[in-house]
């Protein structure tokens, strides 16, 4: 009845939990994390890792990127940068006679964009085209990018001296914002013990990105029931009417939301949805859409006021049964 929806759960499982197992090795203790990584990536989403400096945000992502076949470049993000810098420059060649153009970093499967918010705001959209749309535009010509395609940004938190906080449609185009932390006592013993032998880790390419996209596809086929897609849009519509909020979830993070749904379900070895995977996955894929009133709370605290006013509605919508 449902043929079109069967997602090969047993293989695919088997391969996901090779890919956690490979991320754990990188980033200790946080499991969690690691999947909600991964589950991004089967979205065909973009992931933002916001912790303070030292925690992991790029050995995580790295670590992400090298796991999963597939080009790989890192940029560091700085005040100077330009838009060229990022998406290439079409210059003269003289051996020709003819403008030709020079692809930019950006050209490649998983895009790590390094303290992205310590970059102007004029080179942060440069962005913008390329994981929206999987492509660029360079002096009137649109060039095309090859799936699949992750921007895997870090930044620090906006309070922190010589940063450019990302404007509301820049943070909109990521999928999921995850936050690192502190690891646990245990974890860090290991990570200090392990810290003289870790540039000599090598990342194992645990499948390739023929397997990813074919990953990626399966994933779109997870049942989502109308139940809960209603459930997913009753917590929507709360987030545009509650009074401490200046903007809600708008409907690219709907889309967002249920996508990351069906990867979860399926990094669960699922092959349909429940209302919990949209718990589990409201506060990271909504907290960094939402604009708080000032009224409601400082700038400074406003990212913690999402999760709390999130984590309100929560408890407020029905959830199906």
């Amino acid at each position: 009845m449902h043929e079109r929806h069967i997602v090969e759960a047993p293989v695919s499982t088997a391969r996901l939990r090779d890919l956690e197992a490979a991320l754990e090795e990188s980033l200790k203790g946080k499991p969690e994390l690691v999947r909600l990584s991964i589950v991004c990536l089967l979205a065909r989403g973009h992931l933002l890792l916001e912790d303070v400096p030292g925690v992991g945000k790029t050995t995580l992502a790295q670590a992400l990127a090298r796991c999963v076949g597939g080009r790989f470049h890192r940029l560091q993000f700085t005040a100077d940068m330009l838009p060229s810098d990022v998406v290439g420059v079409t210059v003269y060649s003289a051996q020709t006679g003819q403008f030709e153009f020079k692809p930019g970093p950006v050209f490649t499967n998983f895009l790590l964009a390094d303290e992205i918010n310590r970059t102007t705001p004029k080179t942060q959209s440069a962005l913008l085209e390329a994981m929206n749309e999987l492509q660029v535009t360079v002096d009137g010509r649109s060039h095309r990018l090859e799936p699949p395609f992750m921007v895997i940004a870090t930044q620090n938190p906006v309070e922190h001296h010589g940063t450019y906080p990302l404007p509301e449609s820049q943070l909109d185009r990521f999928l999921l914002r995850l936050h690192i932390g502190y690891p646990d006592w245990e974890s860090e013993r290991e990570i200090v013990r392990g810290a003289l032998s870790q540039d000599e880790r090598v990342h194992t390419v645990v499948m390739g990105t023929e397997e990813i996209l074919r990953l990626q596809e399966t994933a779109g086929q997870v049942r989502v029931d109308d139940a809960l897609v209603d459930y997913m849009l009753a917590i929507v519509e709360r987030t545009r009417k509650h009074e401490g909020l200046a903007l809600g979830v708008s409907p690219r993070g709907a889309q967002a939301l249920y996508r990351a749904t069906q990867a979860l379900a399926m990094v669960e070895g699922r092959e349909y949805a429940i209302p919990d995977d949209v718990k589990r996955l409201v506060l990271p894929a909504f907290a960094h859409r939402l604009v708080v009133n000032t009224r409601y709370a400082p700038v400074q605290r406003a990212s913690v006021a999402a999760s709390r006013i999130l984590e309100e509605i929560l408890t407020e919508v029905d959830v199906p049964l």
